[in-house]
């Protein structure tokens, strides 16, 4: 038995965010330089009163009206902005699209890597013979974790969900997958309030970083430098792992999918692997980073491209919160 990617939709929410509007915020910084180099010109941040799982909903909503629900025999639930605590949001999830209840339903908390992770485990279960068709969310709320005066963050953060629907096929479309984890690196990008360690501190004092950046420990951090440097060491290296584990060269891939952190370290990475610029997908300019949502949106674009049904064979790579990086191998011959 094989597993295949089936269909990917995804949303953003209403509230668009521009650079020029940043600006008006950060009057002394150039955008028109952060887009050049970051690649980001939009993002979207939920109201107040919306939830990644408001978002959540609305992907599988778009995900159902071209394939069945009643097939779906399991969730996988990735985020880091969950509903509450407890319950699962996973189980939330099943109650408001409606799905079966003879069902499997899980969160799993993972950042920029957790959509290669989702699709490993659904692999797993379809092998495993537990499952059929798993369907693998990815949401992300983090504008809720930024600090007003955090322009950095603020400038390359936004949300997003997105449905993926994996299923048992006599095709083997996802191949060999391979991960790495130091979580000596946790308080690289962190917040450290408000779960079991810290509660939140309604008195938390503001912290300087960077340039001029302020926020909290009730706030998203970013040591960047840091997260650069761990990606600049550690991906190029794992990114040829996968490829041996697959048998498999750079000129037998068709696209390269990296996690969307930012353009300038995407494509710092693209030329130490020597890929050609046509092979590396970069989609940051609408919708920025948005941590476990930027490889099936970037993945769904970039399938819309393909004519006449040719097999393609996508790297996909994962990498950063934890530290946590994850990547592997599928194939696509269609619009997902």
């Amino acid at each position: 038995m094989g597993a295949i990617l089936r269909a990917i939709e995804y949303v953003y929410p209403e509230n668009k965010v521009t650079n020029d509007d940043l600006s008006l915020q950060f009057p002394d910084y150039d955008f028109a330089k952060f887009e050049e180099k970051v690649g980001i010109k939009n993002r979207y941040w939920v109201r107040e009163n919306e939830t990644a799982l408001d978002l959540a909903i609305k992907a599988c909503e778009k995900l159902f009206l071209r394939i069945d629900k009643d097939t779906i025999d399991y969730v996988l639930y990735c985020t880091q902005s969950p509903e509450y605590f407890l319950p699962t949001t996973a189980c939330i999830l099943q109650d408001r699209i409606k799905l079966a209840k003879n069902i499997g339903a899980l969160d799993f908390n993972l950042g920029c890597s957790g959509f290669t992770y989702g699709v490993s485990l659904a692999k797993g279960l379809i092998n495993a013979g537990q499952a059929q068709n798993v369907l693998l969310i990815t949401a992300e709320t983090y504008s809720k974790y930024l600090h007003p005066k955090d322009r950095s963050n603020r400038a390359i953060f936004g949300d997003a969900a997105a449905a993926t629907l994996i299923s048992s096929s006599d095709i083997e479309g996802i191949g060999e997958f391979m991960f790495g984890t130091d979580g000596s690196g946790y308080d690289k990008l962190i917040v450290k309030n408000g779960g079991g360690k810290f509660s939140f501190d309604q008195a938390a004092p503001e912290i300087v970083y960077g340039t001029d950046n302020t926020y909290t420990d009730n706030h998203l951090y970013m040591n960047g430098p840091e997260v650069f440097n761990f990606t600049n060491e550690v991906i190029p290296g794992f990114t040829k792992e996968i490829l041996q584990k697959n048998n498999l060269n750079i000129e037998d891939i068709n696209q390269f999918v990296f996690h969307q952190a930012n353009a300038f370290m995407l494509n710092f990475m693209r030329k130490r692997l020597k890929i050609p610029t046509e092979k590396f997908l970069i989609d940051l300019a609408e919708g920025g980073n948005t941590v476990s949502c930027t490889i099936p949106i970037a993945l769904k674009k970039y399938s819309e491209t393909i004519k006449n049904n040719q097999m393609q064979s996508i790297a996909l790579v994962g990498f950063g919160v934890g530290l946590s990086w994850a990547g592997g191998i599928v194939k696509i011959d269609r619009r997902l």
